[in-house]
């Protein structure tokens, strides 16, 4: 086929008018844009805190409005991640709340604990208790297995030492929390103390 630069010309003008023709001519329906959400951080109050999860220490924002969570993020003004969060840090906003999938809309976690828990020896069920509860069944559990594994000489020896309890701190904790961990344990004869943080 033997076509030149005017030819082209026209069989591309003709093919462009078809083409507009036929749109111009049907009929269709006209897409409706919904207006623009508002920004969802309007409006909020942000504090500081630390990523809940590994050992690096991740500073993150936590946006809220009316005392509800609105957002977690990365804080850029934390040394250690400088705005960054790894994927599992990105999904902190899920420990507290999680999207409906039939509605879409975010709810409360129904799955978050709010109160302390205990299951009885024997029993196959988790039973709600008070948090006064939870401290002094806690305070009762730390004393007695001090007292039945507290070990005051060792072949001859003076330890003062207590095996039954071990102490794991975790990285949310600044120093002087953790020198004050670190200090109770030892006073009850802890001796396997540790820290995420380490790890």
């Amino acid at each position: 086929m033997n076509l030149s630069r005017r030819g082209f010309f026209k069989a591309a003008g003709a093919a462009f008018a078809t083409t507009m023709a036929f749109e111009l001519s049907s009929q269709s329906e006209a897409l409706a844009v919904e207006p623009a959400a508002d920004w969802k951080l309007v409006n909020t109050e942000e504090y500081t805190n630390i990523c809940c999860y590994c050992s690096g220490g991740c500073g993150v924002i936590c946006s809220t409005r009316d005392g509800e969570l609105i957002n977690i993020e990365g804080d850029p003004d934390h040394p250690v991640n400088q705005g960054g969060l790894c994927p599992k840090g990105a999904t902190m906003f899920q420990l507290r709340n999680v999207v409906d999938p039939s509605t879409r809309e975010v709810i409360k976690n129904p799955n978050r604990r709010t109160r302390p828990m205990v299951r009885r020896p024997g029993a196959s069920e988790w039973e709600d208790i008070t948090w006064d509860d939870a401290v002094a069944e806690i305070a009762r559990w730390v004393k007695d297995t001090r007292d039945a594994t507290f070990e005051t000489v060792s072949n001859g020896i003076t330890v003062n030492r207590c095996h039954g309890i071990a102490s794991l701190g975790g990285s949310q904790q600044n120093s002087e929390e953790e020198y004050l961990i670190n200090k109770m344990m030892r006073s009850l004869g802890v001796i396997a103390i540790d820290n995420q943080a380490r790890v």
